[in-house]
């Protein structure tokens, strides 16, 4: 039954009170054909009588199973017919069940269906709700501004209602409409205000271009006056040169003379007789006066009222010692700082000189700075003194004695170290306040040299002591040209041997091209140190005990240690450099260490190296001024070690070939009983000989 009912085809059921349905005909046209439909079916019945045809389906199933079931337990033949009869009625009822099912399903859906639209209408009521909600909040803050709103008018002072029908055209102040009318009149005061300013405003652009227009006529004013000064200096400046040209500086010399009034005599004949030096023979000398003259002008007391003054500070002082009682030492040291004080004029002096030399730097000025003092109860001059140099020098540690205050005019006249007062009248006033010596306040006052007493006119004779020493315009005339020039050659020697000493340290000898022919093309010695020594040590040498009891060697003098080496052979060259040079020469003394330790002692060829560059220093000179005698005794001092060392005989005990194996073409190896060797070098034949 199931195999015909899978293989059945659906019928077509018409539906009660429906459309009845139809085929298409070719001669009639298309008809719509319309099927058995379920949907439309559920439409047309009611859900109560189909579940009361579902229980009555129900029960008349359980009836005929229950008789199915009956009739085959009773297991007659006869039966057959009933049973298969009973089971077609079964099958009816159950495809009853199953219309039944499908229209619960159907009627289920539709449900669904109905529910999910009525529910979207829902929600979109409920939306609609909330749009209205929003709509009446937001109306709602909008009519809470519109109550809160402030005008701006509200903060601006409009003018009185007086003044406003007062000074207002009728066509602003509408007197019939805005007196009724509060709003309107509001409007009409804030249309009046804005004339108002309408009318300033433009009276303010009006002003603000006048203002502008001033400004401008200040500026112009105002530049024309800034650049009237700088004219007026040009105009200035442009005559210096006239004067300087026709060598009449009127301006500046009318004013330093009338500083220069105020000069104590011995300052006042130094700046004189230097002014007319520098007039005369050196351009490049530049004398000014420093200091206050007010303070000048207060030392200047006049003679009639000195007694009474003299009286009035005697009473002063009884009565402060009565009042204070100060101690001894404080009495001392006021009557020291009395005693040492200087007048309040100082002459400065600046000496340039221009570097003409290699060694210096060329085409540039350097300046010696002088200043003199004048100590007044001393009655004594000093001078400070200061170097500028218009290119930097290079810093060389072994130098830095050369351009130091204490010793750069230290000895400028031979035995002038200016440690000592020049007047024998001072000790006996150093002895009531307790001075020992001068020496220990040069560094605060300056150097009392008696170069600088002869150059503001004091002389000071130790065999006829006199009583009172005045300046001497022609003491300071008769000294002012060779001074000024020792003071050009003591800068310029400094200089050069401070670019000397640079090149030093580093192991280099500088020789300049015009001395190249004093020595040899190949020296292999070399300059391995060079440093300075104090005074103590030098002396402690054991090489340099001649030099120091001949009286060549002073605590004034500068003390430097060279070391020269070729192989293991180190020469030490003890240097004295007189404050003289190069006028006076430079002193070695010489101590090798090769084999045992050589000196002139006990080796007469190191006595002859020694005489090589002490006495034969004439040859070593150069081009004057001769500055580079310093660097061309090193370099000698390197050739005739040279030459000793490769003139010496070969050690046969020793295995191997000579240390130092002769390169120098000698024409005799030794000569004479003490065997000394050829150290004199002959240009341009290029070998060695003896003296």
């Amino acid at each position: 039954m199931s195999s015909d009912s899978k293989k059945r085809k659906p019928k077509v059921i018409r539906t009660d009170g429906g459309p009845q349905e139809g085929k298409r005909g070719k001669a009639d046209g298309e008809q719509d054909a319309r099927y058995y439909s379920e949907e439309c079916e559920v439409d047309l019945r009611d859900p109560i009588k189909d579940y009361e045809l579902y229980k009555e389906t129900c029960q008349e199933l359980q009836r005929l199973m229950a008789e199915i079931q009956e009739l085959k337990s009773r297991g007659v033949k006869d039966n057959a017919s009933e049973i298969d009869e009973r089971r077609v009625q079964s099958c009816v009822h159950f495809m009853t069940l199953k219309k039944l099912n499908r229209l619960a399903h159907i009627r289920l859906k539709k449900g669904r269906d109905q529910t999910h639209e009525a529910k979207q209408k829902v929600d979109a009521y409920h939306l609609q709700l909330q749009n209205l909600l929003y709509e009446v909040m937001h109306l709602q803050k909008e009519i809470t501004k519109c109550l809160e709103f402030k005008s701006k008018h509200e903060e601006i002072e409009l003018v009185s209602l007086e003044e406003f029908y007062s000074e207002a055209p009728t066509e602003i102040s509408r007197p019939d409409i805005t007196l009724t009318e509060p709003h309107q009149q509001t409007l009409a005061r804030l249309d009046w205000e804005l004339e108002q300013r309408k009318r300033l405003a433009e009276r303010y652009k009006e002003c603000q271009t006048i203002k502008e227009k001033i400004l401008k006529e200040i500026e112009v004013k105002k530049e024309y006056l800034s650049s009237l000064q700088p004219r007026l200096n040009s105009i200035m400046q442009a005559s210096l040169p006239v004067q300087e040209y026709l060598f009449m500086p009127f301006d500046q010399a009318h004013k330093q003379y009338e500083t220069a009034r105020h000069l104590p005599p011995p300052l006042y004949v130094l700046f004189v007789q230097a002014s007319a030096y520098g007039q005369a023979c050196d351009k490049k000398l530049v004398v000014a006066i420093e200091g206050s003259v007010e303070e000048a002008k207060a030392l200047y007391k006049p003679p009639e009222d000195s007694q009474d003054d003299e009286s009035d500070s005697d009473m002063e002082e009884e009565q402060t010692t009565k009042r204070r009682r100060p101690t001894l030492g404080v009495q001392l040291d006021d009557k020291r700082k009395e005693m040492l004080k200087r007048h309040p004029l100082s002459v400065t002096v600046d000496l340039k000189c221009k570097g003409k030399l290699v060694l210096l730097c060329t085409g540039y000025i350097n300046v010696l700075h002088l200043t003199f003092y004048y100590l007044m109860n001393l009655n004594i001059m000093t001078v400070k003194t200061k170097v500028t140099t218009a290119a930097e020098l290079t810093t060389a540690i072994s130098a830095g004695d050369l351009l130091s205050p204490d010793s750069l005019l230290s000895c400028l006249y031979p035995g002038d170290h200016g440690k000592k007062t020049p007047n024998p009248a001072n000790q006996f006033q150093f002895d009531k306040v307790g001075i020992l010596t001068l020496s220990d306040y040069v560094t605060e006052l300056g150097h009392p040299y008696v170069w600088v007493q002869k150059l503001g006119g004091l002389h000071f004779p130790k065999d006829q002591p006199q009583h009172t020493v005045t300046a001497d315009n022609s003491l300071s005339a008769s000294h002012m040209e060779m001074t000024m020039k020792l003071l050009r050659t003591r800068l310029q020697s400094r200089l050069a041997l401070h670019k000397q000493f640079a090149s030093l340290e580093h192991g280099v000898v500088p020789v300049s091209s015009e001395c190249q022919h004093l020595f040899p093309t190949k020296i292999v010695s070399r300059l391995v140190k060079w440093t300075a020594i104090p005074f103590e040590d030098y002396t402690e040498l054991p090489y340099t005990k001649d030099v120091v009891e001949a009286g060549l060697a002073e605590d004034t003098h500068l003390y430097y240690m060279a070391l020269i080496e070729r192989g293991t052979a180190k020469l030490q060259a003890a240097v004295v450099l007189n404050p003289g040079y190069s006028a006076l020469p430079p002193i070695f003394s010489l101590c090798l260490n090769w084999k045992g330790e050589r000196t002139g002692s006990n080796d007469d060829n190191i006595r002859a190296m020694e005489s090589e560059v002490n006495v034969c220093y004439k040859e070593l000179w150069g081009p004057k001024p001769g500055y580079q005698l310093l660097t061309n005794q090193l370099q000698r001092l390197c050739m005739v070690l040279d030459v000793y060392l490769e003139t010496e005989p070969h050690d046969t005990t020793v295995e191997g070939p000579k240390e130092f194996p002769q390169e120098k073409m000698c024409l005799r190896l030794v000569r004479g009983p003490m065997r000394l060797k050829p150290f004199k070098f002959n240009y341009p034949q290029g070998f060695f000989s003896h003296r």
